[in-house]
């Protein structure tokens, strides 16, 4: 039973993560991965919401199963995100690197972060 929560939350987040980071990225006319950096800090502050939830009793474990584990595994990347600051380094875009890492490192904790307090507020 539970791997068919995973399965089923990871067949919502690998498409909502596709078509989030084309939308994204083509709305922007930068060399920036803006589209992975959306879902990652979004990913991040919906794992944060759910973790905030599960603390506070209102999140067992199959929605942390279906959610945590399947949406936010399918619909976050860490791969992409280093491939793509590499890519950025590799092509002389090292500003932008740094950036990416600065900014995404700095900003999926505020949004985890948030997503706790949130949580905390709401069912504490």
């Amino acid at each position: 039973m539970n791997w068919l929560l995973v399965v089923a939350g990871a067949v919502v987040g690998a498409p909502l993560r596709y078509l989030t980071d084309r939308a994204v990225q083509a709305r922007h006319d930068s060399v920036f991965p803006w589209g992975t950096f959306a879902v990652n800090v979004s990913g991040s502050l919906v794992l944060g919401l759910l973790t905030g939830a599960a603390a506070a009793g209102a999140a067992g474990s199959h929605l942390q199963l279906l959610i945590g584990t399947g949406l936010c595994g399918a619909l976050t990347t860490y791969s992409t995100f280093s491939y793509e600051t590499l890519r950025l380094a590799e092509t002389g875009a090292g500003l932008y690197a740094a950036a990416n890492i600065a900014g995404s490192v700095t900003a999926g904790l505020g949004a985890a972060f948030a997503g706790a307090s949130i949580a905390q507020a709401v069912w504490a």
